[in-house]
């Protein structure tokens, strides 16, 4: 754990000489208290201002602008890090699709800066106590931490009673089930046969809760992929095409253009460039 300012100061020379986009392995939380920071995740500029928090989460690709003015606790923690049952609470906050910055709750902020700069200190107290003290300590802050996050606006907490309470929680089935089979099936059927559900059912489910259909946001997932592996990892558009289930490089090739107005090829030179 360190601030944003500290971990400016330690790369003063990379990775802005030019900013090269990576894949994130571990969760990246920044709480912003001053000024303001702009930082790409997924190849989305985000802006975050004070009181506000970006949350770059295993798996995203994300790209860090030139150092600002921006200030506050920088945490980042590996998945395991969270035991079981305390995962299974925060999992609409730490699952892949969910918001890369989050507006607390008003009566939240100054109690989350408070304990942000409270694990900051805890962190840096190493030797200052029993080493098991310390680091649980360290996980007692960073778990009440995340607890408060989550109740974020746009983070549902599970177990929530809504009149759609069915609904949404077969969309939260629906997007693990897509995380994990995204390659290997795009079609809506599939994933309501996963689920024991009807098309119908499950297309209502997608609608209420992102106003997309069930084809539209597996055909986003696999685009997401292939930019990812297009860019930050280099793959040949070959072999992109195969990873993600097309008959054959053409296609892909089709399905990529109508929705980026670029050839793979072409998308794959500029973020080389």
């Amino acid at each position: 754990m360190s601030t944003v300012e500290d971990f400016f100061t330690h790369h003063d020379d990379w990775p802005w000489n030019p900013p090269r986009p990576g894949r994130a392995t571990f969760h990246y939380l920044i709480a912003v208290t001053e000024g303001e920071l702009r930082h790409d995740v997924d190849h989305v500029t985000r802006t975050v201002t004070p009181g506000q928090w970006l949350w770059v989460r295993p798996g995203h690709v994300q790209c860090w602008h030139p150092p600002g003015a921006a200030r506050g606790p920088f945490i980042l923690f590996e998945p395991d890090v969270l035991r079981p049952d305390l995962a299974r609470l925060l999992a609409p906050l730490t699952a892949h699709e969910a918001p890369a910055v989050l507006t607390p709750h008003p009566d939240d902020t100054a109690w989350l800066q408070q304990t942000s700069f409270q694990l900051l200190d805890e962190h840096r107290a190493l030797g200052r106590r029993p080493l098991d003290i310390h680091h649980a300590l360290r996980r007692s802050l960073l778990e009440s931490l995340l607890l408060r996050l989550a109740n974020s606006p746009g983070i549902t907490p599970i177990g929530t009673a809504t009149a759609h309470a069915g609904r949404a929680d077969r969309y939260g089935r629906f997007l693990d089930a897509l995380e994990l089979h995204f390659r290997e099936l795009h079609q809506a059927a599939d994933y309501a046969e996963l689920l024991g559900c009807s098309v119908r059912t499950l297309s209502r489910a997608a609608r209420d809760a992102a106003g997309k259909g069930v084809r539209e946001l597996i055909d986003e997932r696999r685009l997401l992929e292939a930019r990812r592996l297009l860019g930050v990892a280099r793959w040949d558009v070959r072999s992109v095409a195969v990873h993600l289930g097309f008959s054959d490089p053409a296609n892909f090739g089709r399905f990529f253009r109508d929705r980026i107005g670029l050839t793979p090829a072409a998308f794959a030179a500029g973020e080389a460039g």
